[in-house]
C-alpha cells in the first residue's frame, strides 16, 4: 500500500512538472513564433491586427467544436445576456487591444525588451485596482510598484535600440490587460460567476474577433489588397493559430493540477527564459548590464506583489476563485501576452 502512494506521488509531481514544462515551452514559443511571423527580416507578414484576428476566429471555432459537437470539454453554466453584455464584451474587448497592441510592439522593439516592459503590469493593475475600488492603498503597495517602476524604468535606460513609437505600443498592450484583468475579477468576485481558462476563450473570442475586425478593415485590409498576393505558406498561420490555442489549453491543465504560486513562479520563469533566449535567437536584441539589472529590480518588485496578493487571497479564504482569475491573465500569448 505504501509503496503504491509512492509511486502516485511520484506519478503526480512528474504529471505537474510536465504541464508545468509544456506551459513555459508554449508561452515562451508563441511569443518567438509571433514575432517571427510579423519580423520584416523573417517570414514578413507585417499584420499584428490580422494575425491577432486569426488566433480569435481559430479559437472561436475550435471551441465551439470541442464544447458543443464533439463535447469534449464542458463550460460553466450561468451565463446571462445582462452578464455577457456587462462583463464578457468588455473583457472581449480589451483582450483584443491587448493582443493587438502587443503584437504591433513587436514590430518595433525587440521581444526581450518589450518582455521587460511588460513587467510594469502589476503597476498599471494596481493602479486602476484602486480607481475601480478593488485595491487599497498602503505603504507596502506603494513601495513594491515603486520598486518595479524603477527596475522597468532602468532597463528602459539601458536598451541600446529603443523606438518610442514601440513603447507606446506596448505600454498600451499594458494598460489593456490591466484592464482585462479588472474586469475578470469584478466578473469573479462581485458577479459570482467561476469560469476556467477554456469557457472564457469560449465566452470571449468571438467578441474579440468581432472587436479586432472592424479597425482590421478600416487599418489592413487596404494595405493587403495593395500588396496583392506575397509568399507566405498558410500552413505557417494555421501553426501559429494552434499554438496559441494548445497555449491556452496547457494553462488549463496547469491551472487543475497546480497553485496559484506555482502558476506565478513559472511565469516568471517563463519571462526571464524569453529575455535570455531572445538575445541567442534574434539579431536586434542587444543585452546590457543595465537592461538585465533593471529587469531583476522589476522581477524582484513582481515577486513581492505575488507574494502580497496570494497571502491577502489566503486570508480572504477563497483561494479558487482567485486563482482562476489570476491565471486566466496569463493567456496572453502576444503577450502569453497571455
Amino acid at each position: 500500500m505504501a509503496d503504491r502512494r509512492v509511486e502516485g506521488f511520484f506519478k503526480g509531481e512528474v504529471l505537474t512538472y510536465a504541464y508545468l514544462l509544456l506551459y513555459i515551452s508554449l508561452s515562451s514559443g508563441q511569443i518567438f513564433f509571433n514575432k517571427w511571423v510579423l519580423s520584416s527580416k523573417e517570414i514578413n507578414f507585417p499584420y499584428p491586427l490580422a494575425l491577432t484576428l486569426l488566433h480569435m476566429i481559430f479559437s472561436s471555432i475550435l471551441c465551439f467544436l470541442l464544447i458543443k459537437v464533439f463535447k469534449v470539454l464542458k463550460i460553466e453554466q450561468g451565463m446571462s445576456a445582462e452578464m455577457y453584455a456587462t462583463s464578457v464584451i468588455p473583457i472581449g474587448a480589451t483582450f483584443a487591444m491587448t493582443l493587438w497592441l502587443g503584437n504591433t510592439a513587436y514590430l518595433y522593439i525587440s521581444v526581450a525588451f518589450a518582455q521587460m516592459l511588460k513587467a510594469i503590469m502589476p503597476v498599471a493593475v494596481f493602479i486602476l485596482g484602486v480607481a475601480a475600488g478593488l485595491e487599497l492603498m498602503s505603504c507596502r503597495m506603494l513601495l513594491i510598484m515603486s520598486v518595479i517602476s524603477f527596475g522597468v524604468l532602468v532597463a528602459s535606460y539601458g536598451e541600446i535600440n529603443i523606438s518610442w513609437i514601440g513603447v507606446v505600443y506596448q505600454m498600451g498592450g499594458v494598460v489593456g490587460e490591466a484592464l482585462r484583468l479588472i474586469f475578470m475579477e469584478i466578473l469573479v468576485k462581485r458577479k459570482g460567476l467561476k469560469l476556467n481558462p477554456i469557457s472564457i476563450m469560449y465566452y470571449v473570442s468571438p467578441c474579440s474577433a468581432l472587436c479586432l475586425l472592424i479597425p482590421w478593415i478600416f487599418l489592413e485590409k487596404p494595405k493587403m489588397e495593395a500588396r496583392g498576393s506575397w509568399n507566405f505558406p498558410p500552413v505557417i498561420l494555421v501553426l501559429n493559430s494552434l499554438c496559441t490555442f494548445a497555449l491556452n489549453l496547457s494553462v488549463f491543465l496547469v491551472i487543475t493540477h497546480t497553485s496559484a504560486l506555482t502558476i506565478r513562479v513559472a511565469g516568471v520563469v517563463k519571462d526571464w527564459i524569453v529575455v535570455l533566449l531572445s538575445a541567442l535567437l534574434f539579431a536586434d536584441v542587444k543585452l546590457t548590464i543595465i537592461n538585465l539589472f533593471g529587469y531583476g529590480v522589476a522581477i524582484a518588485g513582481v515577486v513581492a506583489y505575488n507574494n502580497h496578493k496570494l497571502k491577502k487571497e489566503a486570508s480572504r479564504g477563497s483561494p479558487s476563485e482567485s486563482e482562476q482569475s489570476e491565471s486566466v491573465a496569463m493567456v496572453t500569448p502576444s503577450s502569453s501576452n497571455k
